[in-house]
């Protein structure tokens, strides 16, 4: 059996021989052509097209951006005209991003921004918003009630005249059932009303979350239903994969929230 050869597998030389991408890649090849590999041994080529978007990419202080929009629009194929984007910040427990979207969502998202360690915090919109060229472009702003009161200078944590289209008191409780139209927040001065900062962006450009806004409505909504009653249990038919816990507390995504909106709803008792 020594004089047989012995073919190799995927996994032989290119782990020990701790070999980079290029170099893998030229090996597993010229291996190929001699048919020096196993039979259901499969050679992957890596794909190369980020290296044409690589040049648009700068790095600072662990954030990756795109420093001129206009040319990666036209490397990507697209005519750029800022009235037709959105701008959407938001973060994760590990990294913050800021996305372009399309208003139509012909084209697909393209990803301007992305930090590791970075939080939400007034600074740090300034930076990204910087970095990013916002004052150029100017495009309409989209995120969650969060992103959207930073921008706008508000303080965050602190209710009273936390709405940043009217001044809305939460501590006026007498008012709330009979007012139903609440003066509209026309200035944004540092120190009154909630305002802790000058605004980073123009406010007519900030544009309402629909869905933070209605996961809030509906995690209300599931919270006050009769555990034992259709409706509870029509949820839990319609959501198997969710468990009783984040049911319970209303705990639904964007896709749940789709899927509800085209089912056809039963009697609730």
């Amino acid at each position: 059996t020594r004089n047989i050869p012995q073919l190799f597998k995927q996994s032989d030389l290119v782990q020990d021989l701790n070999l980079g991408k290029k170099q893998a890649e030229i090996l597993g090849l010229r291996l190929q052509q001699r048919n020096m590999f196993v039979g259901n041994t499969r050679i992957t080529v890596y794909r190369k097209w980020h290296e044409s978007f690589a040049k648009f990419f700068e790095l600072k202080d662990h954030t990756s951006f795109y420093n001129d929009v206009n040319d990666l629009m036209t490397e990507l194929g697209i005519q750029h005209n800022p009235n037709e984007w959105r701008l959407f910040i938001d973060s994760s427990k590990l990294s913050l991003k800021a996305v372009l979207l399309h208003n139509g969502n012909i084209f697909p998202s393209v990803p301007l921004l992305h930090t590791i360690g970075l939080k939400e915090t007034c600074e740090t919109m300034s930076t990204i918003l910087n970095l990013i060229n916002y004052e150029l472009y100017s495009w309409k702003i989209c995120g969650d009630l969060k992103v959207i009161g930073l921008l706008v200078g508000m303080q965050g944590g602190f209710t009273k005249y936390c709405c940043f289209m009217c001044l809305w008191d939460s501590c006026d409780r007498e008012k709330h059932y009979n007012i139903k139209h609440w003066e509209t927040r026309q200035e944004f001065i540092p120190g009154q009303c909630n305002v802790k900062h000058n605004p980073l962006v123009n406010t007519t450009n900030v544009l309402l979350p629909p869905l933070h806004i209605k996961l809030g409505l509906m995690k209300q909504f599931v919270k006050g239903l009769n555990r034992e009653g259709s409706g509870f249990c029509y949820l839990q038919e319609l959501f198997i994969s969710l468990t009783y816990a984040k049911l319970k507390e209303g705990i639904f995504v964007g896709t749940q929230m789709r899927k509800l909106k085209k089912t056809k709803f039963l009697k609730v008792s």
